[in-house]
C-alpha cells in the first residue's frame, strides 16, 4: 500500500480509501465486516462512512452502515488502527428534512454518529453537500433557482466553522472536510477560516474518474495551493469503467440493474467514452477497473482514492490498482479519449 500525510493531524492515510456506501443495501453485516478485514491486512486503513448509508438512501434502513463499522470496531478493538471520515448528510428523511449546518444539528449529528460507530471520535468530518442549491450531482448548469438564492436564509459558513471547531476542541472530531462543493464553497470556507482565525477544512471528497474529470477545473488548482486534498469517490463511475455494462448488459445484481436513479454513467456519450477506455485496456493488456482506478491514483491532487465492492475478490482486485502504474504510452492513449469526450458523466 502506498500513504499520503495529512500534514494537519501528522496522520498516514492510505491511497486507496474503503468505500462503505453498498453496506445495508448490497452487503450484510457479515460482508461488511469481511470487507474491513481484508482492507486492513492488505494495508487499506483510511474508511469512509456517512450518517445516510447505506446508499441509494432508505429511510428504514440509514445508519446501518455506521452500525456495521461500529460492531466491528467493539468486536475487534482495533480502532487505533484505522482513520475514520464520516458525514452530516442533509436528507429528507433526517431531522425532518431541516438539516442546517449550524451548531445544534452538527452537534445531533455526531452524536449520533458516534453512539452507531461506537467510537469516542471521528477522524475526519464531512458536511455530505452543501445547503445551498448549486451544481453538484450531475448538474452541469447553474440554473435560474440557484441564482435566486438568499443565502442569507441559510446557515452562514462562520458558524459553521465555528460548530466543527467547537467539535475539534471537544476532541469528537479531529478535522472536518467537504464534500460535493463546489470552487466558490471550497475558498469561501477557507477564507473565513482564516479570516477569523480557526482551523479551516483539510479534505474535499467529490466525484473524479475518466468519465468526470471536472474536477480539474478550478478545484484542482485549489487542492494544489491550498492544501486540501480530494477523497476521489465513484472513481469507477459506478462500475461503469469495470467494463461490466458494455454493449447494454445489465449483470444480474449489479448496481446499476438494481437501481437506475444512476443512469448518468450510461448516457450515450458515456457508454461511447467506455468502449474507448475498455480498447485501450485490452490493447495494453490490463484489467479495464484496475486502469481506471491507477488513474485516478496517479493524479498528484488526490489524497485518497474511495473504492467499493460488493464481494472480496472485487475489493482485492480494487484495491490492487495501488500497485499499477500507467505507462506514458497508456496516458497519452488516455488523454486523447478525454479530449474528444470530455467529462460525459458529471
Amino acid at each position: 500500500m502506498k500513504y499520503a500525510m495529512l500534514p494537519q493531524l501528522d496522520t498516514k492515510v492510505s491511497k486507496i480509501c474503503l468505500g462503505t456506501m453498498t453496506w445495508g443495501q448490497q452487503n450484510s453485516e457479515s460482508d461488511a465486516h469481511a470487507q474491513m478485514d481484508l482492507a486492513l491486512d492488505l494495508g487499506v486503513n483510511f474508511w469512509d462512512t456517512a450518517e445516510m448509508y447505506p446508499s441509494p438512501p432508505d429511510k428504514d434502513k440509514q445508519g446501518t452502515t455506521e452500525r456495521f463499522m461500529g460492531s466491528w470496531l467493539a468486536k475487534t478493538g482495533r480502532r487505533d488502527e484505522v482513520v475514520i471520515a464520516s458525514k452530516i448528510s442533509p436528507m429528507s428523511f433526517l431531522r425532518d428534512g431541516q438539516t442546517r449546518f449550524n451548531k445544534d444539528h452538527i452537534k445531533s449529528a455526531i452524536d449520533d454518529n458516534l453512539k452507531r460507530l461506537q467510537t469516542d471520535y471521528i477522524d475526519i468530518y464531512q458536511l455530505h453537500w452543501p445547503e445551498r442549491q448549486s451544481n453538484f450531482f450531475g448538474k452541469r448548469s447553474y440554473d435560474e433557482d440557484m441564482s435566486a438564492q438568499d443565502l442569507s436564509e441559510l446557515t452562514p459558513f462562520l458558524e459553521t466553522i465555528s460548530a466543527l471547531n467547537e467539535e475539534i476542541k471537544q476532541g469528537r472530531i479531529r478535522a472536518y472536510g467537504l464534500s460535493n462543493d463546489t470552487p466558490w464553497g471550497v475558498m469561501r470556507y477557507l477564507w473565513e477560516a482564516e479570516k477569523h482565525h480557526l482551523i479551516a477544512p483539510i479534505t474535499i471528497q467529490n466525484p473524479y474518474s475518466l468519465l468526470n474529470r471536472l474536477y480539474e477545473v478550478g478545484l484542482a488548482e485549489i487542492s494544489h495551493r491550498e492544501k486540501i486534498g480530494l477523497l476521489a469517490y465513484s472513481p469507477l463511475g459506478f462500475g461503469v469503467l469495470s467494463g461490466k455494462y458494455l454493449d447494454d448488459k445489465r449483470p444480474a445484481g449489479a448496481r446499476l440493474t438494481l437501481y437506475d436513479r444512476y443512469e448518468r454513467y450510461i448516457n450515450e456519450e458515456a457508454k461511447r467514452a467506455t468502449k474507448a477506455y475498455a480498447k485501450i485496456a485490452q490493447e495494453f493488456d490490463l484489467d479495464m477497473a484496475q486502469m481506471a482506478l491507477a488513474f485516478v491514483n496517479s493524479r498528484p491532487f488526490v489524497t485518497s482514492n474511495i473504492i467499493g465492492a460488493t464481494n472480496l475478490s472485487q475489493l482485492k482486485s480494487n484495491i490492487d490498482s495501488i500497485n499499477l502504474t500507467l505507462s506514458a504510452e497508456v496516458m497519452a492513449a488516455i488523454e486523447n479519449v478525454h479530449q474528444k469526450i470530455p467529462n460525459p458523466a458529471p
